[in-house]
């Protein structure tokens, strides 16, 4: 009985043994090592994840970057053409405009051709205000004459034709006024044909 006994306790080895602490050392170590590789190989999907970022936030900025410019040079084309229509537009009503007023000036010769007897008559009413009528509609057009006789000669608005000396004005002073001139908004359609005095 007591033989069977050391059998057991010889075959069942102690737990604490040198060979089980060695096992356990091994299974450490192994483990140890396994976390090591997820350690790296996270850190690197990290570093791999971060770099892709890096290139998605690099495209980003360079897709805004070209938006921008795109929408700049967007809105100055659509200024530049809206400049170019009013140009355009400013410079066809001028082109009318000067088309316009000879007709006027006839208009005017022959409303001061008329006789003060024949100013009562209905052709000469009727023509006076087809005269009205017209001036009216070319100053809500924006056309309006140019002022000239008292005033002082300025040469970006009148065309100065002849000169005399007269005492009764003052020095560089527009004393006659042969045509009439007219602007288009601020713009000068014709000069006025004047006579400056001193």
């Amino acid at each position: 009985m007591e033989d069977v006994l050391e059998q057991e306790t010889a075959e069942k080895p102690v737990e604490g043994t040198v060979e089980d602490t060695e096992e356990v050392a091994v299974e450490e170590e192994m483990d140890e090592s396994d976390e090591g590789t997820a350690k790296s190989s996270k850190s690197f999907f990290k570093k791999d994840k971060k770099e892709k970022k890096d290139k998605k936030d690099a495209e980003i900025d360079e897709l805004k970057d070209r938006l921008m410019r795109q929408m700049a040079e967007f809105e100055n084309f659509r200024k530049r053409s809206e400049k170019e229509k009013a140009q355009m537009f400013e410079i066809g009503a001028k082109s009318i405009i000067e088309k316009i007023l000879p007709v006027v000036d006839n208009f005017e010769r022959g409303l001061g051709a008329i006789s003060e007897e024949e100013k009562e008559g209905a052709f000469a009413q009727g023509i006076e205000k087809i005269y009205k009528q017209m001036v009216t509609t070319l100053e809500e057009a924006g056309v309006s004459a140019i002022d000239a006789v008292g005033k002082e000669f300025d040469p970006n608005l009148h065309n100065a034709v002849m000169h005399a000396e007269d005492e009764n004005f003052g020095e560089n002073i527009i004393s006659d006024e042969f045509q009439k001139g007219y602007k288009y908004k601020e713009t000068v359609v014709r000069h006025s044909m004047v006579k400056v005095v001193n």
